[in-house]
């Protein structure tokens, strides 16, 4: 999607900003899920100044080996491994909730406790926090083509949107493989679910063992404890700890190493494919120190929206171009042309439109960004419109690149298909006479074409 956006050079930052999330919330995982298994071991030993203990780390590098080893199962085999790592997590939930009602006989005290101001709003406070869970997601929204490639089943439920988007989508989209039930209501019920009960279970867990733990690990860790360490305590801590575990690798799998294994494999496809890819993944994740920002809430909040600041204005010119300039047309054996024969060269393999737009999208949420990194206590209009970056990135970079684009359309707009053609061949040259040129690449071809398709981006 970078490349028919960004151009065929100008792909490559987006990539590699999108790779370094992914890096950063794989360490996450990585972490949380180490700590399921740290509670085996008893070394107390700190290290990185007192932040880290000898067991988390022996967790962590216990719960890279199992990643490891998933890695080396293709992507398209591994639908009964997450089926398997759903079941159980939902047992960890529906255990957890049960056990947190039951004891308490409510919901807990949390609910009724009042809200804490902060500089003055809680309103502002939510926005910041919406905006942060918003930005963690921005990855997962561009890299939604990484697994919906892999779908095998037609879907009649986007008949409708495209129908409403492009005029004979019939035509144009014969067959359409979507997981579109999933993403429109799987995913985000699932995610307010799981959140919903977290809340339910730390509001419990406070009056239970009388200290509010966010952490699932942390928790069932106190669980134990708190029930004097019996067999039926271990036996409960056990599974659960397990269920969690699995949804770690899940979601580091899903969300993080087949993700920058494709991106890794798309700026170095002679040397990497998927799996080595996400084998380096897997390698600057331990490297990083996630311990270091996990010590400190502010910060973790401060850079999973700093993040957002980026992810918003690519998800906004990506869904400006392909949902509303080219109206769902691509053409795909053109995005794999690297050089001015393609239609998505532009100049110099960059879209000068998208850079411009992705400026305009970032600028208005990078001063509070700075001044929230530099002083956590600054509080002011440009902080404030940091605390909902991906609301404001998203919506400029979308209106910008669609005004820039209006005033000045793209090459090979209209061009191409709706869907993928099993006997279309990508990388061939259309042209033995391409060179290094401007905007137009191979201007007269690309003019040849649109001749064709003139009327498609009347409005």
């Amino acid at each position: 999607a970078s490349r028919y956006t960004w151009g065929m050079r100008g792909a490559y930052p987006p990539v590699i900003i999108r790779t370094f999330t992914t890096i950063f919330w794989d360490e996450l995982q990585a972490y949380w899920g180490g700590q399921g298994e740290k509670h085996c071991f008893f070394p107390d030993d700190t290290l990185a100044g007192g932040i880290l203990l000898t067991k988390d780390l022996i967790g962590m590098i216990i719960y890279y080996i199992f990643f490891i080893s998933i890695i080396a199962i293709p992507p398209e085999r591994l639908q009964k491994p997450f089926i398997v790592s759903s079941i159980l997590f939902g047992g960890t939930l529906i255990g957890l909730l049960a056990w947190a009602v039951y004891n308490v006989h409510g919901v807990g005290a949390m609910f009724e406790e009042p809200g804490k101001l902060v500089h003055g709003s809680i309103g502002w406070s939510m926005m910041f926090g919406i905006t942060s869970i918003l930005a963690a997601w921005g990855g997962g929204t561009l890299g939604q083509s990484d697994w919906t490639r892999y779908a095998n089943r037609p879907c009649q439920y986007i008949s409708p949107i495209l129908d409403f988007l492009v005029d004979n989508s019939s035509d144009l989209f014969p067959l359409t493989f979507a997981p579109t039930l999933s993403q429109l209501i799987a995913a985000p019920v699932t995610m307010i679910v799981t959140g919903d009960v977290g809340i339910i279970v730390t509001s419990c867990a406070d009056q239970i063992v009388g200290e509010v733990i966010w952490q699932p690990f942390e928790l069932l860790a106190r669980i134990q404890d708190f029930y004097g360490n019996s067999p039926k305590a271990r036996a409960g801590v056990f599974f659960a700890g397990l269920g969690c575990v699995c949804a770690q690798l899940g979601i580091s799998i899903v969300l993080n190493s087949v993700s920058a294994g494709m991106d890794m494999a798309g700026l170095q496809p002679k040397y990497l494919n998927i799996r080595r890819g996400a084998y380096i993944l897997a390698a600057a994740g331990i490297l990083s120190n996630p311990w270091q920002y996990l010590s400190n809430a502010s910060t973790l909040l401060t850079v999973l929206s700093g993040f957002g600041i980026f992810l918003a204005a690519f998800t906004g010119i990506i869904l400006a171009d392909y949902l509303v300039i080219r109206r769902c047309i691509i053409s795909l054996p053109d995005v794999y042309i690297g050089n001015s024969s393609s239609i998505y060269w532009y100049f110099h393999g960059f879209h000068w439109r998208a850079l411009i737009a992705w400026v305009v999208g970032v600028f208005p949420t990078m001063p509070g960004f700075v001044m929230s990194v530099r002083n956590p206590e600054t509080y002011n209009p440009w902080v404030r419109t940091f605390n909902i970056a991906f609301f404001v990135g998203l919506f400029v970079s979308f209106t910008a690149f669609w005004l820039i684009c209006k005033i000045s359309l793209p090459p090979g707009v209209g061009l191409g298909t709706g869907y993928h053609e099993e006997d279309m061949r990508f990388g061939e040259k259309e042209s033995s006479n391409s060179v290094d040129g401007n905007d137009t690449g191979s201007k007269s071809s690309i003019e040849e074409k649109q001749e064709a398709v003139l009327d498609f981006h009347t409005v």
